[in-house]
């Protein structure tokens, strides 16, 4: 599997991802996905199912240098003690030493950027997590993180797939090589029903979300942690990977509509 270089870590373009997936339903889909030959498992406190991937990946009995785990913190515990403690506390649940990438789950009004930054830092020179990253970062923020803090981030997370234009964070990230991990890379389901995407993947033999998945690896600095609890779609998405794509395929994709975002924060606050 092909791996992005960043910030000293290897990060395999294709992950895991377990977004509502908790107890033996997500302990037996992380179980699943080692077996077929994934190595990149996505999770976070606000989970709630670190404790069930914990056991795992304890029970899989995979090198620990050949398994990617990134976690997150939760919006509300970005004071520099919280974030020790949600660490701590993630750790622990995951029984790991330590993390290969802690990412800030989303941003908060109230959060001093610069301590949350020297906070991570420090957990990264203490060697608890050999990398640190963001989730959720607009153009703005990434700007801040980026160029005034210094920040050494090794990725933002983001709703990224066929139906939504993130060119403009994209080409930000491009530009200092730091990579963009697709949350949502098949759009909640909705690529699998799309008929250009079922056209395509009837003349390569393959299915629509192996279609819109593939479309998304094939760029540069991009990796995609679609969520799938079952092996046979865990199976599928691995095989997306031997898709071929040809400049007609990539012409449809790119007339589709792409203003369909699926994540509304919510709860955290929409940054300009």
């Amino acid at each position: 599997m092909d791996h992005l270089q960043t910030q000293g870590i290897s990060l395999p373009r294709l992950g895991l991802g377990t977004y509502r997936m908790q107890g033996d339903v997500c302990r037996a889909a992380v179980e699943s996905a080692l077996a077929l030959g994934y190595r990149h498992i996505d999770t976070a406190e606000m989970y709630a199912n670190e404790d069930a991937i914990g056991p795992a990946i304890a029970g899989a009995g995979i090198a620990r240098n050949e398994l990617h785990v990134t976690t997150k913190v939760w919006h509300e515990n970005l004071a520099p003690d919280a974030i020790r403690r949600a660490f701590d506390a993630s750790l622990k649940k995951l029984r790991l030493d330590f993390a290969d990438l802690y990412l800030v789950h989303w941003p908060s009004r109230s959060m001093n950027l610069t301590a949350v930054f020297e906070t991570l830092m420090k957990l990264k020179e203490e060697g608890r997590t050999r990398a640190i990253g963001v989730a959720n970062f607009t153009l703005a923020l990434l700007k801040t993180t980026v160029e005034d803090i210094k920040a050494p981030i090794a990725c933002n997370q983001i709703e990224y797939h066929v139906m939504l234009d993130q060119s403009k964070v994209k080409n930000y990230l491009d530009a200092k090589g730091i990579p963009l991990v697709a949350y949502c890379p098949l759009a909640q389901g909705r690529a699998a029903s799309d008929e250009t995407l079922m056209r395509i993947g009837r003349k390569h033999n393959a299915t629509a979300a192996q279609v819109a998945l593939k479309w998304l690896l094939d760029q540069n600095g991009v990796a995609a942690i679609p969520k799938a609890s079952g092996s046979e779609s865990q199976r599928a998405n691995l095989d997306a990977l031997k898709l071929t794509l040809d400049d007609e395929d990539r012409k449809a994709i790119a007339a589709l509509p792409k203003d369909k975002r699926l994540v509304s924060p919510g709860f955290a606050p929409a940054w300009d």
